[in-house]
C-alpha cells in the first residue's frame, strides 16, 4: 500500500520532521492537523507529506519542500502560525521540529536504488 507515501521528485530537496505527544485532552487537534495538512499541500514548494501516530498519542509528520523560501513561507502562513500556537497552548506534551536537505532518496522493496 503506497498511497501514504509522498511522491516526491529526485533529489535534493528538505524534509521537515515533526515528532510530537499529544496531552491526554486534545480536542479538536484531529480537525486542525487535516485542515494544516490540505492547507500545506496547497503551499507553493510543498512536495507532500507522510504523517503517522501510535495509541500511545506519539505522532510524527515528514513535509517535503523544494527549497527552503518555501519552509519559511509555510512557517510564517497566517493560519499555521495559529495552529502553532494552539499546539503550543492546548495539544502538544513536548515537540521536536527537525529541517534536513534530502541527497538521496530510494524506495522498495521493488525497484530499489543503489543505496547509501
Amino acid at each position: 500500500m503506497t498511497d501514504r507515501f509522498a511522491k516526491t521528485p529526485e533529489p535534493p530537496y528538505y524534509a521537515v520532521i515533526f515528532s510530537n505527544r499529544l496531552k491526554p485532552q486534545h480536542d479538536g487537534y484531529e480537525a486542525m492537523g487535516e485542515a494544516m495538512a490540505s492547507l500545506a499541500l496547497q503551499q507553493p514548494g510543498c512536495l507532500g507529506a507522510e504523517s503517522t501516530r501510535d495509541g500511545a498519542l506519539f505522532g510524527i509528520t515528514v513535509s517535503y519542500w523544494q527549497d527552503e523560501q518555501s519552509m519559511i513561507d509555510w512557517k510564517r502562513n497566517a493560519e499555521h502560525l495559529m495552529a502553532q500556537q494552539l499546539g503550543i497552548e492546548r495539544w502538544y506534551e513536548h515537540y521536536e521540529l527537525r529541517v534536513a536537505r534530502v541527497e538521496r532518496a530510494y524506495s522498495g522493496p521493488e525497484g530499489r536504488g543503489e543505496g547509501l
